[in-house]
């Protein structure tokens, strides 16, 4: 008795992500930031920076943070934009008109279909276009380091010339001496661990945005050598 045939199985492909999950991300966490800058003014701290670094450099740094994370949220809104684009050519729509995702595979349509150069030279480009601009948001986390250093050489300085100026030692001025030596100090361990503490709350951001554009872009690869010669095959039919 012959047995019938079993249908094949068309392999399933995986259920794309909710194209604006990374903004959602970023929101919750610029919510809690928002809620601890709320603490920390609810408690006197930031008068408390203000007055134990009189230079400033540790506001500069908590400004510089908070620029760059907004421009992280900037960031993860579009690349929000180019995950439903890519997701928009899955389900065979055309995609947005100004996203890069939609530049690379209309590019790629209007390439030859052997032209493997080319296909590499487009993928390169999508890849600049996806990571280029975390270049420089990693260059301000770094420069969030470098002036909680900055902070630290100057406090560091204040206490050397506060010690070498002392010529006598007077019981007496015990207090005085000990607030005026420790004010150093504290500048120096004061930058220096906002600058830490900045720097990790940044790269947290930039990393999850890298990760997101490694995605779209190994996601656009993917569908380039997948989904794109069912596109072409109609029209290669239609030359004929």
């Amino acid at each position: 008795m012959k047995r019938d045939a079993a249908p094949a199985i068309a392999p399933a492909n995986p259920a794309p992500a909710p194209p604006y999950n990374l903004l959602l991300t970023w929101f919750a966490f610029a919510g809690v930031l928002l809620f601890a800058a709320a603490m920390l003014w609810q408690y006197g701290i930031w008068a408390m920076l203000l007055e134990a670094d009189p230079t400033g450099i540790t506001m500069i740094i908590v400004a510089v943070f908070a620029a760059a994370t907004l421009r992280c949220g900037w960031r993860s809104h579009h690349l929000c934009n180019e995950q439903a684009s890519m997701d928009a050519w899955r389900r065979g729509l055309p995609g947005q008109t100004h996203s890069h995702i939609d530049t690379y595979f209309r590019n790629l349509l209007a390439q030859r279909p052997h032209d493997a150069g080319a296909r590499g030279r487009l993928a390169d480009v999508l890849a600049e276009r996806l990571h280029g601009p975390e270049d420089s948001g990693w260059w301000v986390n770094g420069i969030q380091i470098k002036l909680g250093l900055l902070g630290k050489v100057i406090g560091f300085s204040i206490l050397a010339i506060q010690i070498s100026r002392l010529e006598s030692f007077d019981p007496g001025q015990t207090q005085d001496l000990l607030k005026t030596l420790t004010g150093g100090l504290g500048i120096a361990l004061l930058t220096t661990a906002v600058g830490l503490v900045a720097n990790m709350l940044l790269g947290l951001q930039l990393t999850q945005l890298d990760r997101c554009a490694d995605t779209l872009l190994a996601d656009a690869m993917q569908f380039a050598d997948t989904g794109l010669p069912a596109i072409l095959a109609p029209l290669g039919a239609d030359a004929r």
